[in-house]
């Protein structure tokens, strides 16, 4: 299938690692310029390599950190220096640590809210402009389980990312005459570096083995596997793609099947 995205420029956040990482990938492979951006410059160097060695679209980063006041504007000057503008935002970021809603510090929640929701939607906001006069933009924000799912002690993240939903349904019904498309991906258990640390450190707490860990984790995957980061990383890209116009304001799931709720 030809995603018709070609030529096409892409701001992709948190890509020096993980999940981000393969969505530039993906992207790249299907003739997109991509913008990565994070906190690892060395992380960061060593994908905008390789994803320049395929000899498709092209790569380039932006060290920024969302903690940071200024990473709004640092990113999107990036992006008019380095892309000159952005036709596919794709809206992902770290968490917050883990815990019970009991236990949580309620006077960090503003700062977690603002680096998790408010800065995606200020980025969104601005890099839609330029869509809207193309007739033509794709917004999707990579989500959690957790937004459908609960998932037990990481209740902040639960809680914050459980906003986006809200707001990017909301956006996609404003955004959707203009040719601009808005979704939530959200993922099961992807193998990534972040889920070998993620079962390492419950193996270490129940003083099991990593591979019973990740045994115990496989059973409850109807597909009986953890997902592929290309797996997860192709939907992303068929999201952003020309022919999937007619979709938008909706939250898919790449989970093997995992999360139990309808």
């Amino acid at each position: 299938m030809d995603l018709q995205i070609s030529g096409k420029k892409a701001l992709v956040m948190s890509s020096s690692r993980g999940l981000g990482a393969g969505i530039a990938f993906y992207l790249a492979q299907e003739g997109v310029d991509v913008l990565l951006t994070g906190r690892d410059e060395n992380n960061l160097e060593a994908v905008t390599f390789k994803i320049n060695s395929q000899n498709a679209g092209k790569a380039s980063y932006v060290v920024a950190d969302l903690a940071a006041n200024e990473s709004v504007n640092i990113l999107i000057d990036a992006v008019a220096a380095k892309l000159g503008g952005a036709d596919i935002f794709i809206g992902n970021t770290g968490g917050p640590p883990p815990g019970r809603m009991i236990d949580a510090d309620t006077s960090k929640l503003s700062t977690y809210f603002e680096v998790m929701v408010t800065r995606i939607a200020k980025l969104a906001a601005t890099l839609s402009v330029e869509m809207k006069s193309n007739g033509w933009g794709r917004i999707l924000t990579i989500g959690s389980s957790g937004v459908v799912q609960p998932i037990p002690n990481l209740a902040i993240s639960n809680m914050v990312r459980s906003a986006l939903v809200g707001w990017s349904k909301s956006l996609s019904n404003d955004l959707a005459a203009e040719g601009i498309t808005v979704n939530m991906l959200i993922p099961g258990r992807i193998h990534t570096k972040r889920i070998d640390e993620i079962d390492q450190a419950v193996a270490k707490q129940s003083d099991k083995s990593v591979e019973d860990v990740r045994i115990e984790s496989r059973k409850t995957i109807p597909v009986g596997r953890y997902g592929a980061v290309d797996e997860f990383a192709a939907t992303a890209a068929f999201l952003c793609s020309g022919p999937a116009a007619y979709i938008t304001g909706t939250v898919i799931r790449c989970d093997g099947g995992m999360i139990k709720a309808v």
